[in-house]
């Protein structure tokens, strides 16, 4: 496997005392939510720990930046939802004793942390589905990526000053799979207090 690179390390060093993917999620849910108030980014990992904010995508590639100086895949998986009516969602992943579990950053409720049991991918992808849903309670999740590895990237991707918008564009335009070829319309929606609860912010906007 390609090391993280050494000419790198001192700048991650935080990374070293984060060696279990509970100690990752942990250190991700403590960094401040990234409202984009002056625009859209996509900052490296580098750039979001020193700005100290990260959104889902910003908080996957942190994830996988810390997973791979730690010996791990630097791996992501898109969630994607359906077009104009609802965001993706992007976590990193890990494998831990041959199963799957993902590190994710949220503000919200639900979408976070899944513990390495998952023998698939897709089962993990679709412990996503009954949570990912509108205010009016329709259920919105349509397809999940492969895993996707950030080796097919120069490295860096972790210290760039500039926004990494070719790796999430790519991360859209990859293989992905349908939960369902149809009959999303006849699923039932959220019940009210799965709905309530899914308002709940960790952060507030300022």
């Amino acid at each position: 496997m390609h090391k993280f690179p050494d000419i790198y390390k001192k700048g991650f060093s935080v990374f070293k005392k984060l060696n279990s993917p509970a100690k990752i999620q942990d250190f991700i849910d403590e960094i401040p939510i990234n409202f984009e108030q002056n625009g859209e980014t996509c900052h490296s990992p580098f750039s979001a720990l020193k700005n100290n904010t990260a959104h889902c995508m910003e908080g996957a590639l942190l994830a996988a930046a810390c997973f791979w100086y730690n010996g791990q895949r630097p791996l992501l998986l898109d969630l994607k939802t359906t077009e104009g009516k609802d965001d993706d969602h992007v976590v990193a992943l890990f494998k831990q004793n041959g199963r799957w579990g993902a590190v994710s950053k949220t503000n919200h409720a639900v979408l976070r942390y899944r513990d390495p049991v998952y023998k698939t991918v897709r089962e993990l992808a679709l412990s996503y589905f009954n949570e990912y849903f509108l205010d009016n309670g329709i259920k919105t999740m349509r397809s999940y990526s492969a895993p996707f590895s950030l080796f097919q990237y120069d490295d860096d991707w972790l210290i760039s000053k500039q926004d990494v918008w070719r790796i999430p564009e790519e991360l859209d335009g990859a293989r992905h799979f349908k939960i369902l070829q149809d009959g999303f319309s006849g699923l039932r929606l959220a019940d009210p207090i799965e709905i309530e609860t899914g308002k709940s912010t960790q952060w507030k906007k300022p």
